[in-house]
């Protein structure tokens, strides 16, 4: 029984591990995605937080039962399984899209005469007209970015790119 415990408990991690990188490997900025893949990703997603915390618990406590008569890189082996699932664990709760897209926060604004030295007359534009208000993107701007946050007529809206 020992015996196979250390290589299912490496198993249990890197599944934990997968079913977090998974999605963010699908779901690559700026590559074609389909509509499988993105499907798998966020059904991946959705279940990622109470996998990777049942394959956690799962490696602490097999590596809780492992660990006396063990040798030195057995036990190297088991705090590299905890590393890998307790990770995971950590990971599956936060929102990594949101690091590869930040959003601008606080937009700054200018007068369209003003606007001409920044944005040349060629540049691609998002515009957003709402209520009688109108704003405009520069996607050379949105393309790091990718989404701003903002009030256009005084509605809150997300800009996206």
């Amino acid at each position: 029984m020992k015996r196979i415990l250390l290589p299912a408990l490496s198993a249990v991690a890197l599944l934990s591990a997968s079913v977090v990188l998974v999605p963010a490997f699908l779901l690559k900025p700026f590559s074609p995605q389909t509509a499988r893949a993105v499907t798998i990703a966020y059904y991946l997603r959705e279940a990622a937080p109470l996998v990777s915390l049942a394959c956690a618990l799962l490696v602490i406590g097999g590596a809780v039962f492992a660990w006396r008569g063990r040798g030195r890189w057995a036990r190297v082996a088991l705090v590299g399984s905890l590393l890998v699932a307790g990770g995971a664990a950590w990971l599956a709760r936060q929102n990594h899209f949101e690091w590869i897209f930040n959003p601008l926060k606080n937009p700054a604004y200018a007068s369209g005469a003003e606007a001409a030295a920044f944005v040349d007359p060629a540049d691609m534009v998002i515009a957003v007209e709402l209520r009688g208000d109108a704003v405009a993107y520069p996607v050379r701007q949105m393309a790091y970015h990718h989404l701003v946050n903002d009030q256009v007529g005084g509605v809150p809206i997300v800009s996206t790119y």
